[in-house]
Protein backbone atom coordinates (compact mmCIF):
# COMPACT_ATOMS: atom_id res chain seq x y z
CA UNK A 1 0.00 0.00 0.00
CA UNK A 2 1.24 3.46 -0.52
CA UNK A 3 0.43 6.89 0.16
CA UNK A 4 0.94 10.30 -0.96
CA UNK A 5 3.96 12.24 -1.79
CA UNK A 6 1.74 15.42 -0.21
CA UNK A 7 1.46 13.54 3.38
CA UNK A 8 5.36 12.16 3.12
CA UNK A 9 6.55 15.80 2.86
CA UNK A 10 4.19 16.95 5.82
CA UNK A 11 5.46 14.03 7.96
CA UNK A 12 9.10 15.14 6.93
CA UNK A 13 8.64 18.34 7.40
CA UNK A 14 6.79 17.98 10.95
CA UNK A 15 9.30 15.70 12.17
CA UNK A 16 12.53 17.71 10.87
CA UNK A 17 10.67 21.16 12.17
CA UNK A 18 10.77 19.64 15.94
CA UNK A 19 13.85 17.42 15.94
CA UNK A 20 15.91 18.44 13.13
CA UNK A 21 16.50 15.48 11.94
CA UNK A 22 18.03 15.54 8.33
CA UNK A 23 15.48 14.99 5.79
CA UNK A 24 17.22 11.56 4.15
CA UNK A 25 17.40 10.27 7.77
CA UNK A 26 13.18 11.19 7.93
CA UNK A 27 12.71 9.61 4.60
CA UNK A 28 14.32 6.63 5.48
CA UNK A 29 12.10 5.49 8.07
CA UNK A 30 9.31 3.31 7.29
CA UNK A 31 5.65 5.32 6.73
CA UNK A 32 4.87 3.36 10.45
CA UNK A 33 8.26 4.78 12.34
CA UNK A 34 7.54 8.36 10.52
CA UNK A 35 3.71 7.91 12.14
CA UNK A 36 5.16 7.30 15.26
CA UNK A 37 7.25 9.98 15.76
CA UNK A 38 4.79 12.37 14.42
CA UNK A 39 2.08 10.71 16.86
CA UNK A 40 5.23 10.84 19.69
CA UNK A 41 6.11 14.96 18.69
CA UNK A 42 1.91 16.04 18.48
CA UNK A 43 1.56 14.19 21.87
CA UNK A 44 4.62 16.33 23.31
CA UNK A 45 2.89 19.44 22.27
CA UNK A 46 -0.30 18.74 23.02
CA UNK A 47 1.32 18.05 27.03
CA UNK A 48 3.38 21.57 26.38
CA UNK A 49 0.53 23.30 25.64
CA UNK A 50 -1.92 22.48 28.33
CA UNK A 51 0.96 23.03 30.85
Amino acid sequence: MTYGVDRIHEEAAYVAYHFHWPRDQILDLTHAERARWVSEIARINTRLNEG
